[in-house]
């Protein structure tokens, strides 16, 4: 019977390709490396984001895979609706109870590593940002009173 089930199993460029061609946008969710140093949270960031709204890629450290698609869904909605998004401010309205965030470009110099799909996707210099979130009483991971156990969960790499 289970010769009857159809393959799943495509090269992983063609998954990109096809969230690309359906969403004009791809998330690709990476995996917590634990036995690094230090350790690596699971991330997740997008790809096609520049050609879709102007707008470079985001990462997002620390949430599951189907929270970022939401996320980054709505500030996709967001830039194509006009909304312009600063690099490095603290913006209010993204996430609900009027919680902060901020993007941070990073520099792919340093951080080129954690981005592998993108580069081999673009195959050209490309920019990324990432999403710093808050954690449950609304500080962001640059702040003094931000909770200790969530600075694993949510390095920050990029520049604020």
């Amino acid at each position: 019977m289970s010769g009857d089930l159809p393959d799943f199993h495509i090269p992983h460029a063609d998954k990109i390709e096809w969230m690309i061609e359906t969403s004009g946008w791809a998330l690709e969710p990476v995996p917590p490396i634990a036995d690094s140093d230090p350790p690596v949270p699971a991330y997740a960031y997008s790809i096609g984001l520049p050609e879709l709204t102007g707008f470079a890629d985001v990462a997002v450290f620390g949430l599951k895979p189907i929270a970022v698609h939401g996320l980054l869904g709505l500030v996709v909605d967001m830039l194509q609706g006009g909304t312009e998004i600063p690099m490095g401010v603290e913006l209010v309205g993204l996430l609900d109870n009027d919680l902060r965030c901020v993007f941070a470009p990073i520099d792919l110099e340093i951080w080129s590593p954690f981005f592998t799909t993108a580069a081999a996707w673009y195959r050209k210099p490309f920019e990324m940002v990432q999403l710093l979130w808050p954690d449950r009483n609304g500080f962001l991971p640059t702040e003094v009173g931000y909770a200790q156990n969530m600075r694993i969960a949510q390095p920050v790499i990029g520049t604020v």
